[in-house]
C-alpha cells in the first residue's frame, strides 16, 4: 500500500516513465515489485495494465538475498474509475492509490480529492456524472 512505503524506500529513484498520459487519470495504484533491473520497463503480470514505473539511480543496491531491486510500478486494473467511471471506485479509491500529479522521483504522491472520486474528477465531468452530497 502507498502507506507503507517509506521514504527510504524509493530514495535511489532518479525518475519516473510514464507509458501513457496521465493527464487524465484521477489515481494510479502503486506497489514496490522486485526486478531485476534498475531501469527499464519491468514485466507486468497483473490484470489490468502498467502504466508507469521508477528507474534506480546507480547507488541502489540489489537484495543480497535475492539479487533483486525494488522499484516502483504503477498500474490500474479493469475495475478501476478510468475503466467503469460507476462501478466500484466511482467515490474512494483502492488503498495503495495516489493522484498521479503528486509523484516525483523519490516523492510517494499522496491521495487528492480528485483521486477520492471528488465531482471535479476530469472522468466523472467528461461523462457528466455528479456524486450526491
Amino acid at each position: 500500500m502507498s502507506s507503507l512505503i517509506s521514504a527510504d524506500e524509493i530514495s535511489h529513484e532518479t525518475g519516473l516513465v510514464w507509458l501513457e498520459d496521465i493527464s487524465g487519470l484521477d489515481y494510479v495504484r502503486q506497489s514496490l515489485d522486485r526486478l531485476l533491473t534498475r531501469a527499464g520497463r519491468p514485466a507486468y503480470h497483473r490484470d489490468g495494465r502498467l502504466v508507469g514505473y521508477a528507474v534506480l539511480g546507480p547507488t541502489a543496491k540489489p537484495s543480497r538475498v535475492s539479487d533483486t531491486f525494488r522499484r516502483r510500478v504503477f498500474w490500474l486494473l479493469p475495475h478501476h474509475r478510468d475503466n467503469a467511471p460507476d462501478g466500484l471506485y466511482a467515490m474512494g479509491a483502492p488503498a495503495e492509490a495516489v493522484d498521479p500529479r503528486t509523484l516525483t522521483a523519490g516523492v510517494k504522491g499522496s491521495r487528492t480529492e480528485r483521486s477520492e472520486g471528488d465531482p471535479l474528477s476530469g472522468v466523472m465531468q467528461e461523462l457528466g456524472i455528479s456524486i450526491p452530497l
